[in-house]
């Protein structure tokens, strides 16, 4: 038995039940929406931290594929 592996999983746990623990710096996801996929992107940096792809953020500054991931990820971005 790998119990370096059991010590690793039992922590994992731990992290996972104490998300204040975790720190988004960035990521990319690709959202597929009813007639094509978009691109969004987060960067923990300043006020403006989403982006995406597609034509109504482009001109608002937010959209339904930013506000899905804000749904998604709840409280865990700051």
């Amino acid at each position: 038995m790998d119990y370096a592996l059991i010590g690793k999983i039992e922590k994992a746990k731990i992290y996972a039940e104490e998300p204040q623990r975790i720190h988004f710096a960035g990521f990319t996801v690709r959202i597929d929406g009813d007639h094509s996929y978009h691109t969004v992107n987060f960067a923990n940096e300043g006020e403006r931290s989403w982006q995406c792809d597609c034509g109504f953020f482009q001109t608002r500054g937010y959209c339904s594929h930013t506000m899905a991931m804000e749904r998604v990820l709840g409280d865990m971005l700051d």
